[in-house]
């Protein structure tokens, strides 16, 4: 695709190596050739593109053959516009003055026209085929057909296209056709690796047969050779009980004389063990009845001193107890006299103020202390006498 910029009112256009580039303006031909650079107005310049490079064009279509089989055939055919004169005449490859794409879509209708003729002669080719054939050497017929039919087929040079390459990838019938085609070859396979394998057991066989001789062989050797190893094995055990005999006498022999030299030197041994634990002993208890003494002095001069210290400390217990005894008994002296003072003056007080009150306030006083201290009483019973006694004193006062 050409690349197109704006600048005041005009376009420039840079096209690729690959592509022709043709600019008619007013109906004449102005730029003409791929790779071209130039300016120009949208409004009076008419723009087309032509790719000229190789494309490949792969397709896929299905076709029958000679005995009416649906195969399906791949294949790739390379192309090029060699005329882009010409192809610009006969398809719309004219591209917008602004964005550079192309207005129609003329690659999709060079490949209808590439597909549609490269299939016309393949149908005709495999419809006189039949499959197994198709299948064999179809590839190469095909290929043959669809190149030469394109080579021959007048409208691409005249519209500018020239084919360079034609390829079949594949042709394949349906899976079903394919997996019945496939049968006897894998049937040959397998009655191939039948034979294969009765044949390595028709070996095995007889290699097991051999080595089963060989084994029969081999154990009758080795039992001769083991009744030879059991005289042999007799020999051996008697002369070995002889010289184990010999060898046990003069075992004993020396067994004994070690034992007889242990008992004498374990003897000496424990005679002079003896001496020193007792020599030992006797340093031992001295050396305790010293050490008994030295505790002795030492728990004696403790004890005194201990005396001593206990009696400073009782003398000067009992003098601190007396002091505060002492401190003790004035301070209660001292208390009980500010409380006598208190209590007499608080007395006297209370006599001044009820001196100066009235005998009826008095006796109010006197009935409000004597019901604060009465116990409590949770109901008072008054019969009729006593209730009818107040009221005539009541009535009597007024």
């Amino acid at each position: 695709m050409a690349d197109i910029t704006r600048r005041l009112g005009w376009r420039h256009l840079r096209g690729a190596p690959t592509a022709h580039v043709r600019h008619h303006r007013s109906g004449k031909l102005v730029h003409d050739g791929p790779g071209l650079s130039f300016w120009f107005r949208s409004l009076t310049a008419a723009l087309s593109e032509v790719p000229v490079d190789d494309r490949e064009l792969a397709m896929t279509f299905h076709a029958r053959t000679g005995d009416f089989q649906d195969v399906a055939v791949q294949a790739t055919v390379t192309y090029r516009i060699s005329d882009p004169a010409v192809a610009a005449a006969r398809m719309d490859f004219s591209i917008d003055p602004d964005t550079g794409i192309w207005r129609g879509a003329p690659l999709e209708q060079l490949g209808t026209l590439l597909t549609e003729t490269a299939q016309q002669h393949a149908l005709d080719v495999l419809a006189r085929t039949p499959l197994s054939a198709a299948l064999v050497d179809g590839v190469t017929s095909v290929r043959e057909r669809i190149a030469a039919g394109l080579a021959a087929e007048p409208r691409l040079p005249a519209t500018g296209i020239e084919v360079v390459a034609v390829r079949v990838v594949a042709l394949r019938p349906e899976p079903e056709v394919e997996r019945a085609l496939r049968t006897p070859a894998r049937e040959l396979i397998q009655q191939e690796a039948d034979r294969a394998t009765y044949e390595r057991r028709a070996v095995a066989v007889e290699r097991e047969r051999a080595i089963a001789e060989n084994e029969l062989a081999s154990k009758i050797e080795l039992a001769r050779r083991e009744e030879q190893l059991v005289d042999q094995r007799g020999t051996n055990a008697r002369r070995e009980a002889e010289e184990s005999a010999a060898a046990d006498k003069v075992r004993a022999e020396a067994e004994a004389t070690r034992t007889v030299r242990l008992a004498e030197a374990e003897a000496a041994r424990a005679v002079k063990l003896g001496e020193a634990e007792a020599a030992r002993a006797v340093k031992l208890a001295e050396a305790e009845a010293a050490k008994q003494v030295r505790l002795a002095d030492a728990e004696a001069q403790r004890t005194e001193r201990l005396a001593v210290a206990e009696a400073g400390r009782t003398v000067k217990v009992g003098e601190a107890e007396a002091v505060r005894a002492v401190r003790l008994a004035r301070a209660e002296a001292e208390a009980a006299r500010e409380v006598g003072e208190a209590r007499a003056q608080a007395q006297a007080a209370w006599l001044r103020v009820h001196a100066e009150v009235d005998v009826a306030t008095l006796h109010a006083l006197t009935g409000t202390r004597l019901a604060e201290n009465l116990p409590h009483i949770d109901s008072v019973t008054v019969s009729p006498d006593v209730l009818t006694g107040l009221l005539a004193r009541l009535g009597a006062r007024e």
